[in-house]
């Protein structure tokens, strides 16, 4: 896979409690060091009117400025120091290039990763939350709409939290599709079943809040059942995964199931969707905050598309995962 990288983003400081920090990006270099055909890209850092496509310019100005007075406490989970706002520029301009390569014809073992910090799917319009200033892929998902580049972009977020940013941002828009598979009941506390879209775009936006303890078969099984099936319908131009790893069975902030060899089968099954409607693929990295299930779990996306063919759990449907599924199958008509 194509890396995309960028010094910058190391020099976001949240302090040494904090869960998202600089470890993240560096246990993750460290794995794919040791795997074959990874390459890097640096990007660029995303300028103002493609922030300004997405986010109130008033939250913008509010928030450079609060960078360029040294930081602090955003809130009780985001902090940020002034060198925050070039991180959070260059995480936002990395999603950018991913999604401007995979459209330009990178794929298979070219497919574009962007790793930058901070992430990004609980930044609102008009709202930094949850570690996140400024919302990554839905900078790259609008750039690209912008540019008359892709009609349809469909956001799939695997994070163990919902997106309630990406869902804010893109809820009456019915050119972008955002679909989350998520803990129920975790932070942000948003992301319902019946959370499905306003107006024009009612059916672009499909919640999947699995139980705790859900794992591989459960995840397997929604994007089968139910995203599968909503893309169909979509016919997405670009498939962004917002790819959080934080429902990793090792992770210490979540309660799911899934295994490095899981993120393995997703990733899959996300290829051959994106391939079944000649969509481009891009990943963007989110969440995840066990180091070793973090790297391990990216090098297990790279190495899928580098040729390794993940094992598929075998085992049964977690029986509350079930009646999720149903439900968001009956309020979509799946």
């Amino acid at each position: 896979m194509r890396f995309g990288y960028r010094d910058v983003c190391l020099d976001h400081d949240t302090g040494a409690r904090h869960p998202e920090t600089a470890d993240r990006i560096r246990a993750i270099r460290r794995a794919l060091a040791k795997r074959h055909g990874v390459s890097y890209e640096e990007g660029f850092l995303a300028e103002r009117t493609a922030l300004e496509a997405v986010h109130d310019p008033e939250y913008v100005a509010e928030l450079e400025q609060f960078l360029a007075d040294g930081g602090g406490t955003w809130d009780a989970d985001t902090v940020g120091v002034e060198e925050t706002w070039d991180a959070a520029r260059a995480a936002a301009g990395l999603a950018q290039w991913a999604a401007e390569a995979a459209l330009d014809g990178a794929d298979g073992r070219e497919t574009p990763f962007s790793i930058g910090r901070p992430p990004g799917h609980h930044a609102e319009y008009d709202e930094a939350m949850g570690f996140c200033f400024f919302n990554n892929a839905a900078v790259a998902a609008q750039g690209v709409i912008d540019a008359d580049r892709a009609e349809r972009v469909a956001i799939f977020d695997w994070d163990v939290h919902h997106g309630n940013g990406t869902q804010d941002i893109f809820y009456d828009q019915a050119d972008v599709f955002y679909g989350s598979i998520h803990e129920q009941g975790l932070f942000p506390g948003t992301g319902d079943v019946l959370e499905t879209g306003t107006g024009e775009a009612t059916g672009t936006t499909l919640n999947v809040p699995l139980p705790s303890g859900s794992g591989d078969t459960e995840y397997v099984t929604a994007v089968d059942e139910l995203l599968a099936p909503a893309l169909d319908r979509f016919d997405p131009d670009l498939v962004i995964v917002s790819a959080g790893f934080d429902a990793h069975r090792h992770d210490p902030i979540s309660r799911m199931r899934v295994t490095t060899e899981g993120y393995g089968v997703l990733t899959d099954r996300l290829r051959t969707i994106s391939d079944d409607h000649d969509a481009a693929l891009a990943f963007v990295l989110e969440g995840g905050y066990g180091l070793d299930a973090l790297a391990e779990s990216v090098g297990m996306v790279h190495e899928t598309f580098d040729g390794r063919e993940p094992l598929e759990s075998d085992g049964e449907l977690y029986e509350k995962a079930k009646r999720v599924i149903d439900d968001v199958r009956h309020a979509h008509k799946l």
